[in-house]
C-alpha cells in the first residue's frame, strides 16, 4: 500500500479498493486501520472511540472515511492534537476533496451543481437517497462536479469521465447525487443495479484523487493520489485526457 505524504502529525494513504478503512464489528477482515496500526503503532488510541452496541471498534487515526470500493487519498492523524485540528477543518468545511469517476450517460452542461438533502431510503436499509422516498433524518449535501470528457465505447455506450467536490461529507454521497442526476456511476451494484459492469470495472468507478488541507505548522498541503490498474486502462482505453 502506497504512502502518499507522511509527517510527524498525518500519514496520507492511497487506499485500494476492496478494503474497508475499519471494522464495522461484524465481521474480521483486514482493514487498513490494521495495516496503519503495524506502520505506526503510536497511533493506537488516536480519534474518538467508537462502539456497535457493545462492541468496541478499533478506528485510532480516523478522520474520515472512504467506502470499501473507493480507491484514493485518506488522511490518518498520528496524535490527538493532529486528530482534533484536522476533524475541525472537516467540520468547517475546509479540507478539498475532488474525486474522478466514470459515469453513465452524457451531460447538457460542462458543469453544475448539487443541492439535495440525503436520507436513508425507505424500501433498502443499505442505501441512502436524495430526493423521493428518504425516511428519518435528513441531512443537507452538497456536490459540485464537472465534466473532463463525454465519450462513447466501442458499444456505443455513452459514458463521462467526471471530476467532483464534495462539499460535504454524507454516507456515499456522491454515488447517491450521481443517481440523482441519472448519471450513477458505474458498476455502483447498490445505487445502479440494473445497469452492467462496463469499462473494465467490477467495482464502483469511484476514486478520492486530491485531497487539501492544512498542516498543524500553518501549510497547505495537496495530497494526490495515482490511479489504480482499472482507472488506467478505463482512461487509455478510451483516450481520456
Amino acid at each position: 500500500m502506497d504512502t502518499l505524504f507522511e509527517d510527524e502529525n498525518y500519514i496520507v494513504l492511497n487506499k485500494p479498493a476492496g478494503i474497508m478503512v475499519h471494522g464495522d464489528g461484524k465481521t474480521n477482515e483486514r482493514t487498513l486501520v490494521n495495516f496503519v496500526l503495524e506502520k505506526c503503532p503510536e497511533i493506537q488510541g488516536v480519534g474518538d472511540p467508537a462502539r456497535l452496541g457493545d462492541t468496541p471498534i478499533e478506528r485510532s487515526g480516523v478522520v474520515h472515511r472512504l467506502d470499501q470500493e473507493t480507491s484514493g487519498a485518506i488522511i490518518f492523524a498520528k496524535n490527538q492534537d493532529a486528530f482534533l485540528f484536522l476533524k475541525k477543518q472537516f467540520q468547517d468545511r475546509l479540507v478539498q476533496k475532488e474525486y474522478h469517476a466514470f459515469v453513465w450517460g452524457h451531460f447538457k452542461e460542462l458543469s453544475g451543481y448539487v443541492d439535495e438533502p440525503i436520507g436513508r431510503n425507505k424500501g433498502d436499509f443499505r442505501r441512502w437517497t436524495a430526493g423521493r422516498g428518504i425516511r428519518g433524518e435528513v441531512r443537507e449535501a452538497y456536490t459540485r462536479w464537472e465534466v473532463v470528457q463525454s465519450f462513447e465505447d466501442t458499444a456505443m455506450q455513452k459514458f463521462s469521465f467526471l471530476k467532483l467536490y464534495p462539499k460535504t461529507g454524507r454516507t456515499h454521497q456522491l454515488r447517491v447525487h450521481m443517481k440523482y442526476l441519472q448519471r450513477p456511476i458505474v458498476s455502483d451494484h447498490l445505487y445502479a443495479p440494473s445497469f452492467p459492469d462496463a469499462l473494465g470495472f467490477t467495482r464502483v468507478a469511484l476514486h478520492a484523487r486530491k485531497v487539501t488541507f492544512m498542516t498543524i505548522s500553518g501549510e497547505s498541503m495537496t495530497i494526490e493520489a495515482p490511479y489504480p490498474a482499472d482507472f488506467t486502462y478505463a482512461l487509455a482505453q478510451n483516450s481520456v485526457l
